[in-house]
């Protein structure tokens, strides 16, 4: 009786260390190298062997081996269903005890480590009833009361089976979010074809043309324009068809931060580099490492941050704000601006060398009004997102409403399209976008403003009128000249090229007389 209580004794003290290793923060496989390694010292069952099926099929693969010399053995063994004494235990799935590995025909000793004068025991790993993941299997250093030590190797076998579970609960977790990051990612992908960007004028193929051979190669890459043109449309049509699609693609609008917010968003902060900052954050240029940084608005960053801004272009590393460490990073860059950079050189607002370093492979991207025949197209992908977004409304746009979109302007190119057609499907109660519908948003009488055939006003301006702002002394110049910009231009003592970005810049419209 004694001996029977030291060897119950001896398992609950085994299932005790056993539980704590099982609940560790350690790898699956160092827990179950842990768990054969408590059998052999505490509970005397010798050459202890773990074996876990594969996800793909049914075969079983030996995951830890405990021996006195070595743990996993170097080549991956397996084991099939019916195949051994092993496979036995699979397809049976339930204990078998051996009194002497000698006498059992089935045994296979693959692995070479087990005393053919002694029992074996192998108990199924069952995460539920009918669901066996794997085998325990060990030797007992004697055959005393072998019934005892199959249910003792059974009771580990269901601790195992609870750390299996949840593992592979992870996995499958893990592989579903992998699934769906590919399938998100190959929609990007779709969503951002080159045959995606609306638009079949002699303008836009020349973009087409560009994009397609830029985003063969990492090169840094400028898109300029009118703002509303689709420049990040088409960053990101160069991100999703280039080599570094797989990497991540961020973007930030220089614009909409001051120098120290900029810095920090773009290179990162280290914990109280500043007051507010908690703790270590990774800039825009490290969260895109291995992918593409989209920079938009460019040009309106300061020329004190422009110095910082070229030496990462140049180097390819940066300083956190706050930190001491070099970092090094692999990025893409595209910019894009709607300034006229070499005019903010010529006048020294820009550095020219950082000019230079963005402007590799400038693109360049044509105003609506310059292809208005894209208009039909681009009217019908636009609705197609309304519609959407109001619930999949069947909406409809009439040939009489697009004629009047082609005699606009744009100056606020197709962001000002969609929103023009945004505000027509609200005012439309049926869907369908006429003429009538188009001018109840009061598109006609901007129309009516832009064609004017009055002649201009001859009155005397004084363009030294302090109280003129910048737009009233260029549109009273344009006036005076009859709306002829090279003449407006030498009554302001400008160049044709920095009275046409003033127009642009101000949003002017411009009348035909």
């Amino acid at each position: 009786m004694s001996e029977r209580l030291q060897l119950i004794e001896a398992e609950l003290d085994t299932l005790y260390l056993i539980s704590q290793v099982l609940n560790s923060s350690h790898e699956l496989q160092a827990k179950l190298q842990g768990v054969l390694e408590i059998l052999h010292k505490k509970a005397g069952m010798r050459s202890g062997m773990i074996t876990l099926r594969e996800i793909d099929d049914d075969s079983m693969i030996v995951c830890a081996v405990h021996t006195h010399d070595s743990g996993k053995p170097n080549q991956p063994i397996r084991y099939h269903a019916g195949e051994g004494l092993m496979g036995a235990i699979l397809d049976a799935g339930s204990t078998i005890v051996v009194d002497k590995v000698a006498d059992e025909p089935r045994f296979l000793g693959r692995l070479g480590l087990y005393d053919p004068e002694l029992p074996f025991i192998g108990s199924p790993i069952f995460l539920e009833k009918s669901d066996l993941v794997g085998v325990l299997a060990a030797q007992p250093d004697n055959n005393h009361f072998l019934g005892e030590r199959a249910r003792f190797l059974e009771m580990v076998a269901n601790l195992i089976a609870q750390s299996v579970k949840m593992l592979r609960s992870i996995e499958r977790k893990q592989r579903d979010l992998l699934n769906e990051r590919d399938h998100l990612k190959q929609a990007l992908i779709k969503n951002y074809g080159f045959e995606n960007i609306i638009g079949h004028s002699s303008p836009m193929l020349k973009v087409f043309d560009v994009i397609r051979q830029v985003a063969k190669w990492n090169t840094t890459v400028l898109i300029r324009g009118e703002s509303g043109t689709g420049k990040e449309v088409v960053a990101n049509a160069i991100h999703f068809n280039s080599g570094c699609a797989s990497g991540p693609f961020v973007k930030l609008n220089c614009a909409a931060l001051p120098d120290t917010l900029l810095e920090s968003e773009l290179f990162g902060h280290e914990k109280g580099a500043f007051s507010g900052a908690v703790g270590l954050r990774k800039g825009r240029f490290e969260l895109a490492n291995n992918g593409t940084l989209f920079l938009d608005e460019i040009g309106e960053i300061s020329a004190s941050f422009q110095a910082k801004l070229l030496r990462v272009l140049q180097e390819g590393e940066f300083e956190r704000v706050g930190g001491t460490q070099t970092l090094h990073v692999n990025v893409r860059i595209i910019a894009a601006t709607n300034r006229n950079l070499e005019e903010q050189v010529t006048i020294g607002n820009f550095r020219e060398d950082l000019y230079y370093r963005l402007n590799v492979m400038p693109i360049n991207m044509p105003a609506l009004r310059e292809r208005s025949e894209d208009i039909p197209k681009l009217a019908e992908f636009l609705l197609g997102r309304i519609s959407k977004q109001q619930g999949d409304r069947p909406l409809e746009i009439k040939e009489s409403a697009i004629r009047l979109l082609m005699k606009h302007n744009w100056p606020g190119n197709v962001r000002e399209l969609a929103n023009r057609l945004e505000r027509a499907a609200i005012m439309s109660t049926n869907g369908i976008i006429d003429r009538d519908v188009m001018v109840s948003t009061g598109l006609e009488d901007e129309i009516g403003s832009g064609i004017s055939q009055k002649p201009p006003v001859n009155r005397t301006v004084d363009f030294n009128d302090e109280n003129m702002d910048d737009r009233e002394r260029v549109i009273a110049a344009l006036e005076q000249s009859g709306w002829v910009q090279a003449k407006a231009a030498r009554i302001l003592n400008m160049t044709p090229r920095q009275i046409a970005y003033r127009i642009q810049t101000l949003g002017i419209t411009m009348k035909q007389i």
